[in-house]
């Protein structure tokens, strides 16, 4: 792991910084979706592979952030840029309102209660939910990105923007590990009674970690929208959250292993969809 924090991300991000110049559209296309389904991938092992909990819900969070910023700038229109806050912010109070009735169900309890919020947020959205979430259709026409009032439309400039994202989700799951709530996960993981007999409130940081696991999934959710100009219920339903958790099983609970999961399971079959 010493290596990998010296070597292996350190390169990392300097290939992905220069790969887009390398890529056609299609590809441009597939890089922006890997580092959006990482960044969510990532959101999703801070709740199971970090804290242990068997959450099968990820794309509710992924798609209330990509919908909140697609009513904020359809309806009432804000810039993309000011809807990041409510993206972030919604998704974590409702993390934190979910959380709160449900961290003392355990395994597949957990786990099938979360899938099934997953179902429900879809059906919301596809009733159009106080006629601002399009129904089924989704809603579309989003404005691209702007910073200091120059239009970014390029794709390339998408792709920028959904690195930035990733490498703000390291900073956040590095400092993660070695801060007091890291190390409560941590133990919380590994044994809730040993962890609840040394005094940590485990009620607590189980909220905490879907908290800060959706916030991460909403910010995700705006570059998604951001990507297609776009969103639908589809995008979102359960089958995405099955994906999201299947990365992290996969690539296990570290960052190298969840960025090889989301290669294995979504970008090889991207290039075999070329044969």
């Amino acid at each position: 792991m010493e290596n990998y924090k010296r070597f292996g991300l350190p390169a990392f991000i300097v290939i992905m910084a220069i790969i887009p110049h390398l890529l056609n559209d299609r590809w441009q296309a597939v890089a922006i979706t890997f580092l959006v389904f990482a960044v969510v991938a990532l959101s999703q092992d801070i709740i199971l592979g970090k804290s242990g909990m068997f959450h099968m819900g990820q794309g509710l969070f992924f798609g209330m952030g990509a919908y909140a910023t697609a009513i904020l700038n359809n309806e009432f229109g804000w810039p993309i840029l000011a809807t990041i806050p409510a993206a972030i912010l919604i998704p974590a109070i409702f993390g934190i309102l979910l959380a709160g009735p449900i961290v003392h169900l355990r395994g597949d309890y957990l786990l099938i209660t979360t899938l099934g919020f997953n179902i429900v947020f879809v059906q919301v959205l596809q009733n159009n939910l106080g006629g601002v979430t399009g129904g089924p259709n989704g809603i579309f026409g989003l404005d691209s990105l702007s910073l200091f009032g120059t239009e970014l439309m390029s794709q390339v400039a998408v792709y920028y923007f959904a690195f930035a994202v990733l490498l703000f989700t390291f900073w956040v799951m590095r400092n993660l590990e070695n801060s007091k709530a890291g190390r409560a996960m941590h133990y919380l993981r590994e044994d809730q009674l040993a962890a609840e007999s040394i005094g940590i409130n485990t009620r607590i940081y189980k909220i905490f970690a879907f908290a800060l696991g959706a916030g991460l999934a909403g910010l995700a959710g705006t570059v998604f929208a951001v990507q297609y100009s776009a969103v639908s219920p589809e995008a979102f339903d359960f089958i995405q959250s099955v994906l999201f958790f299947s990365i992290v099983i996969v690539g296990g609970s570290s960052i190298p292993g969840v960025l090889l999961g989301v290669f294995v399971m979504f970008v090889v079959p991207e290039i075999f969809r070329e044969f």
